[in-house]
């Protein structure tokens, strides 16, 4: 992290002491005197610089996908499953964050069908239930399978102090 802003270094260096030189337009990145990373400087707060050198294999893999491309996926599984990845990309504070997820859940469509992925996303999406593990559980116990009950009709409030329709229909009001 440099002037609120984080760049990336090789991930075999992560969590060592490094040096930071910094002009107006470069960051550098040394350990032990040597240099290690160099990036643009940006002035974005709070944002961050990643190359994908630095990464992982396991995690170079997962460059490769955004949200775009695993949203079209979904959506040839269907739209409850496209729904669901939605969600599950919007409510991570980095859509990479949901990404291991969305492809898990994608992954299921070739071991249950995309038929029964799709109804496991709707029941899920009805449930407020919002992972993997969850559509998983879905599947593996065969609630997909079963009719959701349609909502329970809220119960008609009798109290003294609720007037009801009536009496603002009529016009009538007492002074």
């Amino acid at each position: 992290m440099f002037d609120e802003h984080a760049y990336s270094v090789p991930h075999r260096t992560i969590g060592e002491a490094v040096e930071i030189r910094a002009t107006a337009t470069t960051v550098e990145v040394l350990h032990r005197r040597q240099r290690i990373a160099s990036h643009v400087r940006s002035a974005e707060a709070h944002g961050k610089t990643t190359k994908p050198e630095h990464m992982p294999v396991s995690h170079r893999k997962h460059a490769e996908w955004t949200p775009e491309r695993i949203g079209h996926w979904a959506s040839e599984i269907g739209p409850e499953t496209r729904a669901l990845v939605d969600v599950i990309l919007t409510e991570r504070p980095h859509p990479e964050q949901g990404y291991r997820s969305c492809l898990g859940l994608l992954r299921l469509a070739k071991r249950y069908t995309p038929e029964r992925l799709e109804r496991a996303c709707h029941r899920a999406r009805m449930a407020g239930a919002r992972s993997y593990k969850h559509v998983k559980s879905i599947l593996e116990n065969g609630l997909d399978r079963l009719e959701l009950a349609p909502p329970p009709e809220p119960e008609p409030v009798e109290h003294p102090n609720v007037r009801g329709g009536a009496y603002y229909a009529s016009g009538v009001r007492p002074c």
